[in-house]
């Protein structure tokens, strides 16, 4: 393995299509990270207890952190083992998947904030996908119309949180994710209003939340009863005008997604724009992991944020779809340098270590002193996806 490694990170600079012997190294390197996950696995579900969800862990404790299912990230460990037991069929992985969903539906009614397409759709959409059972496609019917209930249709806009002290009616970048959930269920026999709802916030997001260099904001507060934007901030970033590295994945991957379901060339324009910002960035490390911000204080000397690697990725495969020429093998040269770095062993765990989880070194909010050099669930999930889109499209 460790020489499959140092080849396809030598091969990564060039092309983004594989012939021959690198087509069948990438094909290795991926039934590798999927059948390390399939044991990985094994080793988180025997450390979660039933009735809830893993969080993240933490090393020098040993201790597993988990949560409950109301919990933004709760959809992201049943929709690994979905990607996991998709690509391995195993039996096991497929029984623990089902046993998670079972105390996630519950969540299909709730409305506390914007995060139902992570908790819902990157769960039972994953789930209806694979397995073809109505009930699943029930549930993200009715987890859409929940998540609808945020939209306020003077502002335009889905809100993300609820009123605080510190925002009045906030939006982030984050939601761009969530309407999948609402475009899916549109185009399946849903009410045509998801569709209409996630365009109207797609393009006010697009109005309001990019600078001149196609980087995003990560909150934009709202005067909900006029739409008229308050101020722009960050809540996770380093800095009100920085350039919050997974903010700018999830922009991404939300453009690009939208462009999928509208075909509207505004929307694939927008991702090229930012895919652009973030492969040219200066601060952008060779190979291809991101710190944790663009514009972090310290760098070279600061964090990583593997789960932003791993969202633009997936991303970045994806728009290979949509774009041809140099810059379709660019996008895809580019994730999978990112792939191939994330399978390597200074982001990815040893078999049976870090408590279960697969890949080290995630951050999820600096600011907050919260889950800093960790492993997230999120950072797998999207790691998974993007092995199995890689295989999927381009092998």
């Amino acid at each position: 393995m460790k020489n499959t490694l140092l080849f396809l990170i030598m091969l990564c600079t060039g092309s983004g299509f594989l012939k021959g012997q690198d087509r069948s190294q990438m094909k290795q390197l991926i039934d590798d990270q999927f059948h390390f996950a399939e044991e990985q696995y094994k080793v988180l579900a025997k450390n979660v207890p039933a009735g809830v969800m893993p969080k993240t862990y933490y090393a020098k404790s040993g201790k597993i952190e988990t949560s409950d299912t109301k919990w933004w990230c709760s959809g992201f460990y049943p929709g690994s083992l979905l990607y996991i037991y998709e690509y391995t069929g195993d039996t096991a992985i497929l029984s623990e998947t089902k046993r998670r969903l079972s105390i996630l539906e519950k969540e299909k009614h709730y409305t506390g904030n914007h995060d139902l397409g992570f908790m819902m759709f990157c769960s039972f959409g994953n789930a209806y996908r694979i397995l073809k059972d109505e009930k699943y496609k029930a549930v993200i019917d009715t987890s859409a119309g929940s998540l609808a209930t945020r939209y306020h249709p003077a502002a335009g806009v889905i809100q993300s949180w609820n009123s605080s002290k510190t925002w009045k009616g906030p939006v982030i970048i984050d939601n761009m994710m969530n309407l999948e959930l609402l475009l899916w269920a549109s185009a399946h026999g849903g009410d045509s209003k998801y569709k209409q709802i996630a365009v109207s916030h797609a393009n006010k997001t697009l109005k309001n939340h990019f600078r001149s260099d196609y980087s995003s904001y990560h909150v934009v507060d709202y005067d909900m009863l006029t739409g008229k934007v308050i101020r722009r901030g960050t809540a996770q970033g380093a800095a009100d005008e920085s350039a919050w590295s997974r903010g700018q994945g999830w922009a991404l991957y939300g453009y690009t997604m939208m462009y999928r379901f509208t075909k509207d060339q505004k929307y694939l324009d927008q991702a090229i724009h930012i895919a652009d910002f973030i492969l040219k960035h200066p601060n952008l490390p060779a190979d291809g992991i991101p710190y944790w911000d663009f514009n972090a204080p310290g760098i070279p000397d600061t964090y990583r944020d593997v789960s932003a690697g791993a969202v633009i990725s997936s991303a970045l495969l994806e728009l290979g779809q949509y774009s041809t020429g140099r810059s379709k093998d660019r996008f895809v040269s580019a994730a999978r340098k990112m792939i191939v770095s994330l399978s390597s062993g200074q982001y990815r765990s040893k078999p049976g270590e870090n408590g279960g989880f697969l890949l080290l070194h995630s951050v999820g909010a600096l600011p907050l002193k919260s889950e800093v050099d960790v492993p997230l669930t999120y950072a797998d999930y999207y790691f998974l996806e993007a092995l199995a889109r890689y295989k999927k499209w381009y092998l």
